[in-house]
């Protein structure tokens, strides 16, 4: 999930940077470029996937294509939730964080 909105977000943001587009949209497209980086890698997921959900839902208002970017929102949501994975550079720094739930006894 993470690998597939890091490229999206890639191949929503490089198109219009490289059109030549004004400096202020040219500073968003570039942070969602580098935030896609950032998720790919998987470097400091859960504060990278709330930041793709704001850029996301910023592209909502000022895009043609909002539906596009309403996914991506929610797909940064839920990374920002669900965290990083096994196969990611945070699992490396930091360990693999896993939730055990345990069961209730019964009597």
């Amino acid at each position: 999930m993470r690998v597939v909105c890091g490229f999206a977000l890639i191949v929503q943001a490089l198109p219009p940077l490289l059109a030549g587009i004004l400096l202020g949209p040219a500073l968003m497209q570039s942070v969602a470029t580098g935030l896609g980086i950032l998720l790919i890698a998987g470097l400091w997921t859960p504060l990278v996937g709330v930041l793709v959900a704001i850029d996301s839902l910023w592209n909502v208002f000022v895009s043609v294509h909002p539906w596009r970017w309403t996914m991506l929102a929610t797909l940064g949501a839920a990374l920002a939730l669900i965290g990083p994975g096994a196969w990611s550079i945070d699992a490396r720094l930091f360990g693999w964080k896993r939730i055990e739930i345990k069961r209730s006894k019964q009597s």
